[in-house]
């Protein structure tokens, strides 16, 4: 049975590379006794899929992990089980079953939904946080942006307006503060960080974006079920990674 589970990743663990994250959850999964499926061969190891890799720094509220078990309990339980056993600042969100012909969850990817805010001490000083983020969406207006994207064979350009699907300020209520919420393209076809925008508008204003001065949350990661035709067009048909799965009762 193909099981996908949603996890939040939060506070110091947003240290903690990606690769660490893979050892931790396996060591998690025989802990909460989970019925997990092992590969063959001289090395066999646990049948496990993270959806999309998340940089060192960034906290998540979806974070997808595939795996393959041999028998189940009910999704509450096995959130129990497992929520039992996970470090402080890890979280299990979801436990859902998936249909026998759903691909895994990172070839699955296709857009995340990120929010940003100022560090304390990097808010902009001649004007509000919200008056900035506006300038910024602003930017994001004009018909293309073209930007130097870094690939392993170099750096080429790239029109970054295709690929950011959503763009908005969401203005702070009582003690919270003012944050830039963006969907855009993730996965193999392209993989569109939040500091590639950051980046793109820092060169607009002719200088280089601070290392530390934003704080970057991931809050979903999507699957595109439009069509290929549809996508050709700039049509999407975006559903959340756990959406594609269902409860055990």
């Amino acid at each position: 049975m193909k099981i996908r589970i949603k996890f939040r990743k939060t506070g110091n663990m947003k240290f903690i590379g990606h690769l660490d994250v893979m050892r931790y959850f396996q060591k998690a999964i025989r802990r909460a006794d989970v019925e997990i499926c092992y590969s063959g061969g001289f090395s066999p190891h646990q049948i496990m899929s993270f959806a999309a890799p998340l940089g060192v720094g960034i906290t998540s509220n979806g974070e997808y992990v595939d795996i393959e078990v041999h028998s189940t309990d009910s999704t509450a339980r096995m959130m129990d089980r497992l929520n039992a056993v996970m470090a402080e600042s890890f979280e299990i969100a979801e436990y859902r079953l998936l249909p026998d012909t759903a691909a895994n969850a990172m070839s699955s990817v296709a857009a995340a939904d990120y929010t940003l805010t100022f560090r304390p001490g990097y808010e902009p000083e001649n004007e509000s946080e919200e008056e900035w983020f506006r300038k910024f969406t602003a930017f994001f207006d004009q018909p293309q942006v073209i930007v130097l994207k870094k690939t392993k064979k170099g750096e080429k350009e790239m029109d970054l307006k295709p690929f950011i699907y959503e763009l908005s300020v969401m203005p702070g209520e009582r003690d919270e503060k003012t944050r830039l919420f963006m969907k855009v393209s993730t996965g193999s076809a392209a993989n569109i960080k939040p500091e590639l925008l950051l980046d793109a508008y820092y060169e607009r204003l002719g200088t280089q974006r601070p290392p530390f001065a934003f704080m970057v949350q991931r809050e979903e990661v999507y699957a595109d079920q439009a069509s290929e035709q549809e996508r050709e067009k700039g049509k999407h048909a975006f559903i959340p990674l756990g959406a594609l799965g269902q409860d055990i009762a």
